[in-house]
């Protein structure tokens, strides 16, 4: 099973964004050494939590930062967007680190309604609701397949980085997101940490996946929020950081990372903890967390793994403290047996 990241940007509180981008371009480094398969970065737009709101800006410096992991978007949120511009950014990534980058594609807005329409270029009306039209545009520049009659046709065989591309993946928390990749034969994402019911839809992926393109068989991934700490009672006291501000974002209020000690006095007196020893009173609805030490992780990951028929888990990690962030990773990576950055390198020069 392949181990993976996903990266949002987080801001803790008392610190910014550019803080956060720095700990974004640390973090890449470290997992790469480690052995981590890829690195992805997420888009978020309009809020104080998350720094992530260009996954095209943030994918350049963390390729050139790093040496084997593959790099790319988790994902781009297509409505925003042209799709040429898609095609020709992520062209342009390719060539400069070829077999390295991906475009993951989303179809959510990743902000609120308001955020969504200031991201728009035309504001007299709301933006129309044509992602699969979106997207079949996208891949028809890759491919250079739209019909001669086109009027962008000719535009395909412009793409600045060609011949290089970038793999494509489709990602997910919902049937139709599992219905159109696999009928255009993309390899499949699913956000678990979204949606935890999702393993009858990365099934339903797998009935529908036609060899549509270079991929002959299903590629699915689950995303997962995860951290790991020696113990599962300090893994519980971090994650109440987090606990905070989902309970936070269900009340529409958007907040920077707390430290734990602040979340842990928020959820006692919103009755989220149990009396005794301060650990968690169940997970938020519509939330899966997997925490704990390395052994518990582990046999959890696992466990999610196969209920998904997933071949790589990806996981998204945050703390108030970023050496926090980056030990659940080192823990993970140790848990896994997963080889170093160095090792695998040397053993590909090495017959």
């Amino acid at each position: 099973m392949r181990l993976s990241v996903l990266d949002q940007s987080p801001i803790a509180e008392g610190s910014a964004g550019p803080e956060a981008l720095h700990n974004t371009l640390d973090l890449a480094v470290l997992t790469d050494g480690l052995g981590y398969h890829r690195y992805w970065v997420a888009e978020h737009h309009g809020g104080p939590m998350l720094a992530s709101a260009s996954p095209e800006a943030l994918i350049g410096p963390i390729a050139a930062a790093t040496e084997s992991i593959r790099v790319g978007s988790g994902g781009v949120m297509l409505p925003h967007y042209s799709p040429l511009k898609v095609a020709e950014t992520f062209s342009i990534l390719a060539a400069l680190y070829p077999g390295r980058i991906d475009l993951g594609i989303g179809r959510a807005a990743g902000t609120d309604p308001l955020t969504t329409f200031a991201l728009q270029r035309d504001r007299r009306q709301a933006a129309p609701d044509d992602f699969d039209q979106q997207l079949a545009e996208l891949l028809a520049y890759f491919e250079d397949s739209l019909p001669d009659d086109h009027p962008f046709a000719r535009l395909a065989g412009t793409l600045p980085g060609r011949p290089a591309l970038p793999d494509v993946w489709l990602l997910g928390s919902s049937p139709q997101s599992a219905i159109w990749a696999g009928q255009l034969g993309l390899p499949y994402a699913f956000a678990d940490f979204i949606n935890p019911s999702g393993a009858e839809i990365a099934r339903l992926y797998r009935e529908r996946f036609t060899p549509e393109r270079e991929l002959s068989a299903s590629r699915t991934a689950v995303a997962a929020w995860v951290l790991c700490a020696p113990t599962d009672e300090e893994a519980d006291f971090l994650a109440t950081s987090s606990r905070m501000t989902l309970t936070m974002l269900r009340r529409g209020q958007l907040i920077p990372v707390p430290p734990p000690e602040t979340a842990v006095e928020f959820l006692r007196r919103e009755g989220k903890l149990e009396p005794e020893g301060g650990r968690p009173a169940g997970q938020l609805p519509g939330r899966r967390g997997i925490i704990g030490s390395p052994e518990k992780v582990r046999a959890e990951l696992e466990a999610l793994a196969s209920e998904y028929g997933a071949e790589e888990v990806i996981v998204v990690t945050i703390t108030h403290d970023h050496a926090a962030r980056r030990r659940s990773y080192e823990l993970l990576a140790e848990a896994f047996g997963i080889e170093p950055s160095s090792t695998r390198l040397a053993a590909s020069t090495n017959p």
